[in-house]
């Protein structure tokens, strides 16, 4: 069955494939391009628990506010220079070999920076959602996590902005 025919299949192939390409030795998180169209109805933006409106994923909705205790990158956490953040240190987001940011948590807030501290997007706390969002309340891609780590699908627009 070729990914044309199952276009389902797409997302989930890519995650795989993308993780395969990462080194083992690294702990980090590997970045992928995902299509919103193309994501399974319960990964992509239009799931209830997925939609950018919705109160809990609002970036203004308490949590999720870059101004929120604990989602900048002024505490230490979220330095771009802690080594925690750095390339290899365990929180890197890399696009092939190179690294292009680093995400950290807050209180169940998974937030993502890019490699100067800014801060590109946000999981909101609470385990409602998978969905990413950008600090204006775009929908920017999902968050895969298992036992084995995390990955990150993110739309192109929201991707290239980790490369600014």
């Amino acid at each position: 069955m070729s990914l044309r025919a199952a276009p389902m299949l797409l997302a989930p192939a890519l995650l795989i494939l993308s993780l395969l390409a990462t080194p083992a030795a690294r702990a980090d998180a590997p970045l992928f391009i995902v299509e919103p169209s193309q994501m399974p109805f319960d990964l992509g933006p239009g799931a209830p628990a997925n939609q950018p409106a919705r109160a809990g994923n609002l970036p203004h909705a308490p949590g999720n506010s870059a101004a929120a205790p604990g989602n900048g990158p002024g505490i230490r956490a979220n330095a771009p220079d802690n080594p925690a953040n750095l390339p290899g240190g365990g929180r890197s987001i890399w696009a092939g070999d190179d690294a292009v940011g680093y995400y950290t948590r807050n209180g169940g807030t998974l937030n993502l920076f890019d490699l100067r501290g800014r801060r590109i997007a946000y999981r909101p706390g609470g385990g409602r959602t998978k969905s990413l969002f950008s600090p204006q309340g775009v929908w920017c891609g999902t968050v895969a996590e298992t036992a084995g780590g995390i990955a990150f699908g993110m739309t192109k627009t929201c991707a290239e902005a980790l490369l600014r």
